[in-house]
């Protein structure tokens, strides 16, 4: 794995290099997937780690598919930055409490998601506004695998899980979720400073790999006064 860290971070420097000098011009198209491993000469899972990085260094935005994406005050939050980050970058600023990050068992998730192993990376945290607020509480849950085995012990790169992930090869290419409302209980609130029953909006994702892994897990609840997710369709990939 460090072979291909050096490989996916040598490409991205490259991309980048290109970019900031003008190579590849403002709201035009990248070269397709398969120009670029013939490129560079690696395998696709490489060069979406190089992508995953000019993404979070916010040199790419990349749309695939159909799919949704959430907005806060109406302002899209892009997943690969890190809502906290993302929002810093409207003018809103965040502060992320970690109320959890352990390895965990977890039969019964392992079971719905078709897993031999039951053991998962488990990270709850809760984002709060200047006042204290909470605006979202989210449950990651990732299977603890090859190089993310111990990731607890280790820490997280700038507080980034996707940075994480990205570094240990698991690159996600699809997802699907589910939002559904309801009220919020006596633990939630309190960890929120909200009120008992106060609807929030419940989005529950899980991402895959190209080959339908499962490299993340997440259960969300959100301020509706705040968030909202949308529907798209098509596809894009833009600078």
């Amino acid at each position: 794995m460090p072979g291909q860290a050096h490989k996916h971070h040598r490409i991205a420097r490259v991309l980048a290099d290109e970019i900031r000098a003008g190579v590849h011009t403002d709201g035009s198209r990248l070269p397709g997937e398969h120009a670029l491993t013939q490129r560079f000469g690696v395998s696709r899972t490489t060069l979406r780690q190089a992508l995953q990085v000019l993404g979070e260094e916010g040199l790419i935005s990349t749309h695939a598919g159909i799919g949704s994406f959430v907005t806060f005050d109406g302002t899209p939050l892009d997943n690969r930055l890190g809502w906290t980050r993302a929002l810093a970058e409207q003018g809103t600023e965040l502060t992320t409490e970690t109320l959890r990050f352990e390895e965990v068992t977890d039969p019964e998730l392992a079971a719905e998601l078709g897993l031999a192993s039951s053991t998962f990376i488990a990270l709850d945290r809760v984002r709060r506004l200047a006042d204290g607020q909470g605006v979202s509480l989210e449950h990651s849950r990732v299977p603890a695998t090859g190089d993310l085995a111990g990731l607890p012990e280790r820490g997280l790169d700038g507080g980034s899980l996707n940075r994480a992930l990205i570094a240990a090869g698991r690159i996600t290419d699809s997802g699907e979720g589910l939002v559904s409302v309801r009220g919020l209980d006596a633990a939630e609130a309190a960890v929120l400073h909200r009120s008992p029953g106060e609807s929030f909006l419940r989005l529950a994702q899980v991402y895959r790999a190209a080959d339908g892994s499962v490299t993340e897990q997440v259960t969300s609840l959100l301020d509706p006064a705040r968030f909202e997710l949308h529907v798209r369709s098509g596809r894009g990939g833009r600078l």
